[in-house]
């Protein structure tokens, strides 16, 4: 049994034809008693009444309370434990899902679908950000992550919510379950698919939902290993305090000696609040 978890914001244009095209595909592949779920996170359009129409169960959000925070209710409300989560805006090759639901009953914690081609790398802004965030999910996670914000998932309903308080409302709600199911020791694969151009217009506004999947994966390595953050700095100050040695030796005075001495003495410091941070962690856990 499977429910599908779809959060909608002003997506009249897309989401009966996605509703239709995820019941027949499921129950071509095997699996007619699926769960469609639509969470009409406070649309201004037909959305809620279409999905309706098509057959979806509606769920609706009286204000517009973010792609997060939409999952979380429609998760919640799911009958099933297995769940599949996708977009409403045809980006997503809906084909593509009995695959991820069947390497999922092999035993794997999460599935998720690593967009691949033309659409998904888009402007010459958006992939250098991308690398980035990648770059610093990659860090926190010390593994190799294909796509960490992918909207389309398969997971445990039961396995995913005591993570909801530290999972994003937003739109960081697939990166920060990421990091949450990786540093937490749960297994996760990636399989490529592609990903179409959407149907109507985006509401990820690139460099505030950024910074705010920024702010989250800070909090994560804080929450689930903070040892890694107070390491990353303790080291980023003991290279200054090593260039500003270095500079002494070439003639750089009292001020690179006091320099090199103190942030030396700060990484120090940082690197013994890591490990007493570590420690509290630590106790967290077994409580």
């Amino acid at each position: 049994m499977i429910s599908v978890v779809i959060p909608a914001y002003n997506e009249e244009d897309a989401i009966s034809e996605t509703v239709a095209t995820l019941r027949g595909t499921l129950t071509e592949s095997g699996f007619p008693d699926c769960e469609i779920i639509v969470v009409d996170d406070g649309s201004t359009d037909q959305t809620g009444p279409i999905a309706t129409a098509a057959g979806a169960r509606v769920l609706r959000n009286l204000e517009n309370l973010g792609y997060g925070q939409s999952l979380k209710v429609g998760i919640a409300a799911a009958k099933n434990d297995t769940v599949v989560i996708s977009d409403a805006d045809g980006t997503y090759p809906i084909d593509r899902i009995p695959d991820l639901i069947r390497r999922y009953q092999e035993g794997w914690d999460m599935v998720v679908g690593a967009r691949t081609g033309d659409h998904y790398r888009e402007s010459a802004v958006k992939a250098p950000l991308r690398r980035m965030l990648q770059a610093l999910v990659e860090f926190t996670a010390g593994r190799a992550i294909p796509d960490p914000n992918s909207g389309l998932r398969v997971f445990s309903r039961s396995a995913i919510m005591p993570f909801f308080p530290h999972l994003s409302d937003r739109f960081s709600f697939t990166t920060s379950s990421t990091l949450a199911y990786m540093l937490m020791k749960r297994t996760v694969l990636y399989i490529p698919i592609d990903y179409h151009k959407r149907i109507g217009t985006t509401k990820v506004r690139l460099f505030r939902d950024s910074l705010r999947t920024i702010q989250y994966i800070v909090s994560a390595i804080v929450y689930y290993n903070p040892l890694k953050l107070f390491l990353l700095v303790s080291g980023l100050c003991a290279a200054v305090g090593l260039s500003c040695l270095g500079a002494l030796l070439l003639g750089g005075g009292n001020a690179a000696l006091w320099g090199g001495i103190t942030a030396l003495a700060v990484a120090v410091i940082v690197f013994a609040l890591g490990l007493l941070a570590e420690q509290i962690h630590q106790v967290s856990l077994r409580e």
